[in-house]
């Protein structure tokens, strides 16, 4: 049973994760190698509560009780030894993910879950130099991880049934929905199906299809208005198996097949315009706060969950 956690980074989706855990009950400790950093994560998650509160989906009491079960530390040892639950979220380094899991295997108590968030490793990779493989196994929340429904559970051979059964458990337990991968596969699903769509977005954008704000209508009001209620695969028995045998077959030799990252992208990361973190990529936000688009994103975020009863 499941009654402490830990949540081993405080980033952009460490905070976001130790917020998930708190809200629902959880005593979380959130592990970083820095005061400021942790500082900076429970400044976050104030701010998210807050807005919470604002959108009617939490009382200030429940903001209260969340915080206070949250406790910041820099001490791994201390942060991992009670918990029967530990959710690492720190960089995307293989060599730093596996002097990690080693030291939380020595640290942790033998029967603590271990789950990793990586968005880029499969499981076999970050198992690789385990003693304990059996309790290892990925969670992988999705950015904002405090309003972002979906966690995908990445199991291997050698993980216990038990593992993933309660986990998935505690994802639903703390709201999330879980789906689990019977097969280890790099981007795991939701990540495979994004990358397809980006990849033909800016194909259609370098060919001058249409300009990058009507792409983006294309999806927000149309595939993208459905698929919050009804999936690709069902959208396909919705409109016939028949009729989407014909689009494929007619499309297919038609889409890109690029295998690296898109022309513009590659073009603009040279430039150091990387998007809302350094004020421009694709669009401009020189006249508007990137703060205030962020709250505005999150805003939206909160009244589609509230439609979809996920918070």
């Amino acid at each position: 049973m499941i009654k402490k956690v830990t949540v081993i980074g405080s980033g952009v989706m460490g905070h976001g994760i130790a917020q998930v855990y708190a809200l629902a009950g959880y005593p979380v400790r959130m592990y970083d190698l820095k005061d400021e950093f942790l500082q900076k994560a429970m400044e976050l998650v104030r701010s998210n509560l807050s807005l919470l509160v604002q959108e009617d989906v939490i009382t200030e009491q429940q903001k209260a009780a969340a915080i206070e079960l949250i406790v910041p530390t820099t001490d791994l040892e201390e942060a991992v030894q009670d918990a029967d639950f530990i959710t690492e979220a720190i960089p995307e380094l293989l060599e730093l993910k596996w002097e990690l899991f080693s030291n939380l295997e020595k640290f942790a108590k033998p029967e603590a879950i271990i789950a990793s968030n990586t968005s880029t490793f499969p499981i076999s990779r970050l198992i690789e130099k385990a003693t304990t493989p059996e309790r290892m196994l990925i969670t992988h929340f999705f950015n904002p991880a405090q309003l972002v429904p979906l966690v995908e559970i990445v199991k291997h051979d050698n993980v216990a049934q038990e593992t993933v059964q309660v986990t998935k458990d505690l994802m639903s337990e703390i709201g999330k929905t879980p789906v689990v991968l019977n097969k280890d596969v790099p981007g795991f699903i939701a990540n495979r199906l994004q990358a397809a769509i980006v990849r033909e977005a800016f194909y259609l954008l370098k060919e001058g299809v249409a300009d990058a704000r009507d792409i983006d209508r294309a999806i927000t009001d149309g595939p993208g208005f459905r698929w919050s209620f009804i999936g690709p695969i069902e959208t396909a028995d919705f409109g016939g198996l028949d009729v989407w045998k014909r689009v494929v077959e007619n499309l297919a030799p038609e889409l890109d097949e690029s295998k690296g990252a898109p022309e513009v992208i590659e073009e603009l990361f040279a430039q150091g315009k990387l998007g809302t973190k350094t004020g421009e990529g694709i669009y401009k936000y020189d006249n508007v706060s990137v703060q205030d688009k962020i709250r505005e994103r999150d805003e939206n975020f909160i009244r589609l969950a509230k439609i979809k009863n996920k918070l």
